[in-house]
């Protein structure tokens, strides 16, 4: 078999975890194999080992046949090497062609010449349809360009053997497409690719064949035509999974949340733009409402904006019928608003706390868990123990576990849980299944569906289409600060939804904000008139 690479039983160990146990991975010359493995599996790792990033305790590599020492990214370029990093590695104040050349600049008496490089960038962007314009800056293009210039500097360095780690994290569906096209144009020039994800459609487009890591171990090698997802998930798990989320008919009734004409101004010199520009809706008991939207478009302020961690330059925020807007975030919390934010080591955990602590850190001063201003340990102690059971929260050492030390699903777990067990009146999940796997992305779906039919009302935001699609009851597209469609799940396609989110079908949707508004108002009446 002509194997490219061949990474034959790798152990990577960090301090208290062996991150890769005796892993062996076999990549064929063109082919797109993909690696596949929950949150904290040693993907990521296991490819940061052939990148040069990281030096294996045990193991060897051999690139094209022959046993190499890969000391650093520049040995791995030197082999043929290249990868494209889940959070992209480029300098936003140059231009797209200084960032394809930088590090292997040519220069004549110290004075770069960047002739023959741009024709060649030129040249390779049309030859894969990676059409960029070489003089954009990189802080003026879309995320989706930025991944077009991360291959181009790939195959300006002339490496045949790819890395892509996690690559659609951050696409619309036409860029997710467009990428697939891409792998598949790069095998056909016999470029052998290497595609860490943890989304079984796109393993099931583009990968010929599929290796799985579980919990740091080997699991197997599949030939992606011949195994179907519910497999593959199994292996990746090690339990059967339902990738379909199982919800019925929303029955909302009263408004909890109303936002009505929200403005936030932006701060910094030179930008006119409002981020949030007079954004109004409703979200009520028992439905789930999703904003979408490509990310940077103004959700993140519009979410800070209404729970207090930003301020609100206009407009207003009503919970439960009082006007909440100039309120504390405690006041909003203690009333029932609950949060899964977007960054969950920035607002959502205190890293060096334990766990028992993160579970009561919005009610640690209520009387359960305060006597004359002392915590009750006791009492905090017996609270976590129940919802670590509860919502099957693993760490190491159970409540007394530092959360710093815990995985990315874990962490969000506890917050998932924290935020439920105050059985709130409407809940803002912003991402709540960013970066993890199917196992925990079906666990929380699942807990958000029965809150809604417990009579929260969720507003959810996500940039996972998918996620969007399957646990929405209304779906609110936000552009460039502005909501720009209302739209019913069951009427919009992946596709339609895509072009709302990248402004492309915003002309039709201010007369479809006015109808959708007028909709609501309707079915409001209804349920009115039912009680």
């Amino acid at each position: 078999m002509d194997y490219v690479i061949e990474m034959l039983n790798i152990t990577k160990e960090f301090p208290g975890i062996i991150a890769n146990d005796n892993i062996t991975l076999q990549l064929e010359k063109g082919e797109i194999h993909a690696l596949l493995g929950e949150n904290g599996a040693g993907k990521s790792t296991l490819m940061s080992v052939l990148f040069g990033m990281y030096q294996p305790e045990k193991g060897t590599i051999k690139v094209k046949g022959k046993e190499v020492q890969i000391k650093g990214p520049l040995d791995a370029n030197d082999l043929g090497i290249g990868m494209v990093h889940q959070h992209f590695k480029l300098v936003h104040n140059f231009t797209v062609l200084q960032n394809i050349v930088l590090g292997i600049e040519d220069t004549k008496h110290g004075i770069l010449r960047m002739e023959d490089a741009r024709k060649k960038v030129v040249a390779l962007s049309e030859k894969y349809s990676l059409l960029v314009d070489p003089d954009a800056l990189i802080s003026d293009i879309t995320v989706g360009m930025q991944q077009r210039v991360e291959i181009l500097k790939m195959l300006y360095r002339d490496n045949d053997i790819l890395i892509f780690d996690e690559p659609t994290a951050v696409l619309t569906p036409q860029e997710i497409d467009e990428l697939m096209q891409i792998m598949r144009d790069l095998k056909a020039e016999g470029k052998s690719i290497l595609f860490i994800t943890h989304k079984l459609n796109e393993i099931k487009a583009v990968a010929d064949r599929c290796s799985v890591l579980r919990r740091g171990k080997y699991i197997g090698t599949v030939n992606v035509e011949d195994t179907d997802k519910e497999a593959m998930s199994e292996m990746m798990v090690g339990r059967k999974v339902n990738l379909t989320v199982d919800k019925g008919e929303a029955k909302p009734t009263d408004v909890v949340l109303e936002v009505e004409n929200l403005t936030v101004k932006a701060t910094r010199e030179g930008h006119t733009k409002n981020l949030v520009n007079d954004v109004s809706f409703k979200v009520r008991k028992g439905e789930i409402v999703c904003i979408a939207g490509i990310d940077g478009n103004g959700q993140t302020e519009l979410v800070h904006a209404i729970t207090g961690l930003d301020s609100i330059s206009d407009g207003k925020v009503i919970l439960n019928g009082e006007d909440v807007s100039k309120k504390s975030i405690r006041y909003k919390n203690t009333h029932g608003m609950s949060h899964i934010p977007e960054d969950r080591h920035k607002h959502g955990l205190v890293l060096d706390y334990n766990l028992a602590y993160n579970l009561v850190l919005q009610q640690y001063f209520e009387k359960e868990f305060n006597n004359h201003g002392f915590i009750r340990n006791d009492k905090v102690n017996e609270y976590a123990d129940l919802l670590i059971e509860q919502f099957d929260i693993r760490s190491g050492q159970g409540k007394e576990t530092i959360t710093r030390s815990m995985s990315g699903g874990n962490q969000q777990k506890a917050i998932v849980a924290r935020e439920i067990k105050k059985n709130p009146d409407v809940m803002l999940a912003v991402q709540p299944t960013r970066g993890l796997d199917v196992g925990a992305i079906e666990y929380i779906h699942r807990q958000l569906v029965k809150q809604r039919d417990e009579g929260c009302a969720i507003l959810l935001v996500s940039l996972e289409l998918e996620e969007v699609m399957n646990l929405s009851d209304r779906i609110l597209v936000i552009f460039e600060g502005s909501i720009v469609a209302d739209l019913n799940p069951k009427e919009v396609t992946v596709q339609e939804l895509g072009l709302y989110m990248a402004g492309a079908m915003q002309d039709k949707t201010h007369a479809l904000q006015g109808t959708a508004h007028a909709k609501q108002d309707k079915q409001e009446e209804g349920a009115q008139d039912e009680k």
